[in-house]
């Protein structure tokens, strides 16, 4: 985005908020208008004022004037494929303890709503290698990624094909979001420093169980953690404070591990022995049947870019 801080200016990005809460996203240009429903409002009326300021509309409506955040942009942004929630992104950039200068490997790029936020993370003095299977989704990530940033990043490269072709080495950081993340996991080996942070982004149990117990089996993994994030709003009004009805629930699985050290193979975790553990080395023991895996299959993907 052109400004971050400071009055308006031309070419800057302005949320319009009306007293219902209701947002219109503008681009400033000096001579344009904004036309609603409740009347016209001229662009220049924004140029130069704070931000945080109120202008008033013709039929006489007020607006709050802001700049988008990230996680506006996110929600906003033209999609090819289904965007990963804000809610997740923070997990992963976070938890993948994404730093200024780090060199992270992005695989599934979709719509680049996470390629934004991952770049935004690691600065121009960082680098980002992107992958995606699709062409047109490759297109769609590098219009809002470049939309965002006012033009190409300096750290990001955008790659169309599989992560599987990837011979790069010393990545910092690996983020997954792929139907079958578990079959590049020699990649990803590969590509990570020691100690380098593996993320995966999952829709289904069956591929969360899938790449939990392919990371234990590789052996070149620290034990993998696995969760969710729930997000739910409340409602506040004086003493009626209440949560609300609808929350954003299930949108995703994570999984997090650390690379070992060439050579090494972690301490044993003592797991009590289950029956699920029992079921699934059963089920991995079986051929495999005629026609390919019996992995998940596209329609329990979850996500549009995954089809």
């Amino acid at each position: 985005m052109t400004n971050r801080r400071g009055p308006f200016a031309a070419g800057d990005r302005v949320q319009l908020i009306d007293p219902k809460g209701r947002i219109r996203t503008i681009v400033l240009r000096p001579g344009g208008t904004h036309h609603t429903h409740r009347g016209a409002l001229d662009h220049d009326q924004l140029l130069g004022l704070a931000e945080g300021s109120v202008v008033t509309s013709a039929a006489g409506t007020a607006y709050l004037a802001l700049r988008p955040r990230l996680v506006d942009w996110l929600l906003a942004m033209p999609r090819g494929a289904q965007v990963i929630y804000p809610k997740d992104v923070a997990q992963v950039i976070a938890q993948a303890d994404i730093f200024p200068g780090a060199r992270v490997l992005e695989a599934g790029a979709g719509s680049g709503a996470l390629s934004c936020a991952l770049l935004r993370a690691v600065g121009a003095g960082g680098g980002l290698v992107s992958w995606e299977l699709r062409e047109d989704f490759a297109q769609i990530a590098q219009r809002n990624v470049e939309a965002f940033f006012d033009g190409p990043h300096p750290a990001w490269t955008l790659r169309v094909g599989d992560v599987a072709q990837e011979t790069g080495t010393g990545f910092d950081r690996v983020v997954l979001d792929l139907l079958e993340p578990w079959v590049v996991l020699p990649v990803v080996a590969s590509a990570l420093l020691p100690g380098g942070v593996f993320v995966g982004y999952v829709t289904t149990t069956t591929q969360l169980s899938e790449l939990v117990e392919g990371l234990r089996g590789h052996g070149g993994f620290t034990e993998p953690q696995a969760w969710e994030s729930l997000v739910r709003d409340w409602h506040v009004a004086g003493l009626a404070v209440r949560p609300e009805h609808r929350m954003i629930g299930h949108t995703a699985f994570l999984v997090y591990a650390r690379r070992l050290a060439p050579g090494v193979t972690g301490p044993a975790r003592r797991r009590r022995p289950g029956k699920g553990l029992e079921a699934y080395a059963q089920r991995r023991a079986r051929p495999e049947p005629p026609g390919g895996s019996d992995g998940p299959g596209e329609h329990e993907a979850g996500r549009d870019h995954q089809e």
